[in-house]
């Protein structure tokens, strides 16, 4: 009989296969941008639904892009806010791409699940290698001022991608038995330790705080009593193993020195007059008599750096429109999500481990630019996938039926 591959198979390994490369972003175009175009027109052709339930994430998405090309005017090199805003309409359009395929058949996330872990483990480890120098060049290469940053430009986007496969571990950890987790916990402690080697401030409080707010949405949604012991014990120990990992870590001078440097809350360049902090008033005050934005780079003609801001930089390199929708969006995909995480579905450790992370990444967009980190994208294309698949039961008060 000559082998047959299915259509769904196909699909299956296409969106591995994106998720696999997504940490190779040390080169642009990076390999995920042409999985993502290769998908968007292969997709297009051969069925992409555009289901109503995500029509709310594709209107404010393409406002976001309108507000963008009304700005352009006000860019001061026109070629390279093109290129950014470029930039943007393919981002925008991944995050639809994956709500739109995974909101017609649900169970392909898990597909894309493993191909994130994949790559979140091989940035890691040559993170790892870059940072002890463990072959000749790893150093130059795979670290930034002293820090591991694997296969992206910079250890403040790498240590967030490293969030969703770690909590999803940390999931499965507090609930499933141990036996069958014991190659996770491996992964988990080399995602941890790449994590702690970006001395990335936003990467540790985000690492700490999903992992914690992850325990307790485990732990609200199990109404067992031994179960929930089970839960404690499991933190307590968890608590001690990070105390004692720690301190042994810390025990090599070189990483001792920087983690004291990173570890201060606020840094000079936070904190001085025209700091990020300061920046920030000067700059929403000044969009506010600028309906279109500043334009791309506009924002740093004026001041001695970038917003660092993402909701900012919303408003002054999208103009008004642009803000508002990308502010919309956010905060409409948080509110929107927010009761699936307490709903039992077999997609439920999905809904809980993505929602967490795209809260945090929400919350650290006061204090960096994330508006053009591709894993954000993603987190937001998952959200509107389940949210659109919850509405769909809500709907015809039953699961949809597998195609």
């Amino acid at each position: 009989m000559p082998l047959t591959i299915g259509t769904e198979t196909i699909a299956r390994a296409l969106l591995f296969l994106t998720a696999s490369v997504s940490a190779l972003v040390i080169i642009e175009p990076a390999p995920y941008d042409l999985l993502i175009a290769l998908l968007l027109v292969g997709w297009s052709f051969f069925g992409l639904e555009l289901r109503k339930d995500i029509l709310p994430l594709l209107i404010l998405l393409c406002f976001y892009i309108v507000g963008g090309i009304m700005a352009l005017p006000a860019a001061a090199d026109t070629k390279e806010a093109a290129i950014f805003y470029a930039v943007t309409v393919f981002l925008a359009f991944s995050s639809f791409l994956y709500a739109a395929t995974l909101s017609a058949k649900i169970e392909r996330i898990e597909a894309i699940e493993k191909g994130y872990m994949l790559a979140a483990l091989f940035a890691t480890l040559l993170a790892v290698a870059g940072y002890f120098n463990a072959f000749p060049g790893a150093y130059d290469q795979f670290t930034l001022y002293g820090r591991a940053k694997g296969t992206f430009k910079d250890p403040n986007v790498y240590g967030p991608f490293l969030l969703l496969p770690t909590l999803l571990i940390t999931y499965d950890i507090l609930t499933k038995p141990l036996k069958e987790n014991i190659l996770k916990a491996g992964i988990l402690l080399i995602l941890l330790l790449g994590a702690f080697l970006s001395f990335s401030r936003a990467a540790w409080g985000m690492t700490l705080g999903g992992a914690l707010m992850v325990f307790l949405l485990v732990f609200i949604n199990e109404r067992r009593s031994v179960p929930r012991l089970k839960l404690l014990g499991v933190l307590g120990l968890a608590g001690i193993g990070l105390v004692v990992a720690l301190l042994a870590i810390l025990s090599i001078e070189s990483i001792s020195e920087m983690f004291t440097l990173r570890a201060k809350l606020v840094q000079d360049y936070d904190g001085a007059r025209l700091g990020r902090f300061g920046r920030w008033g000067e700059g929403f005050t000044l969009v506010t008599e600028r309906p279109f934005g500043l334009g791309v780079g506009g924002f740093n003609s004026i001041f001695p750096e970038d917003e660092h801001n993402a909701y900012l930089k919303a408003f002054t390199t999208y103009g008004w429109l642009g803000g508002l929708s990308y502010v919309t969006l956010v905060f409409w995909t948080l509110i929107k999500a927010l009761p699936l995480v307490f709903k039992p579905r077999p997609w439920q450790k999905y809904i809980v481990c993505t929602y967490v992370a795209f809260l945090l990444h929400a919350c650290v967009s006061f204090i960096i630019d994330s508006d053009h980190w591709r894993h954000y994208f993603l987190l937001l294309g998952i959200l509107w996938a389940i949210i659109a698949a919850e509405s769909g039961i809500s709907r015809y008060r039953r699961f949809p039926p597998t195609q």
